[in-house]
């Protein structure tokens, strides 16, 4: 019991600080962040509100303005089922890139960070 409050204590403190310490959004002229918008509809980040793995590719998503679906892979059980049906493990944080006929699920924050950052800061 003691352990699960430390726990909901530290992530709430997580949270607060990436709240405080949160990056700038990338200004981009009208027709390109509509095309950024409309690229990102393929994309779903599965993910634990406190995991701070988490919260380190929506601060990449929040600096980049990319308007990703986010799955509460927690507190959701059809988000959870999916990323274990789909996905094949219940590990966050995990990105669904839907490419028409083939889905693609990036584990680890640093491989989707390098995936946003290539596909899109240059968008």
């Amino acid at each position: 019991m003691l352990v699960k409050a430390l726990r909901n204590g530290l992530g709430n403190l997580i949270i607060l600080i990436d709240f405080i310490t949160r990056p700038r959004k990338m200004k981009r002229p009208a027709e390109r962040q509509a095309a950024v918008e409309q690229a990102t509809a393929q994309l779903a980040l599965y993910q634990f509100r406190a995991c701070p793995f988490c919260v380190r590719t929506r601060r990449t998503m929040h600096r980049l303005n990319l308007p990703i679906a986010l799955k509460d892979a927690k507190n959701n059980p059809q988000d959870r089922q999916a990323l274990l049906e789909q996905g094949g493990k219940i590990k966050v944080p995990c990105l669904r890139i839907d490419e028409g006929d083939t889905v693609t699920w990036l584990y680890d924050s640093k491989v989707i960070g390098a995936y946003l950052e290539d596909r899109f800061a240059a968008a």
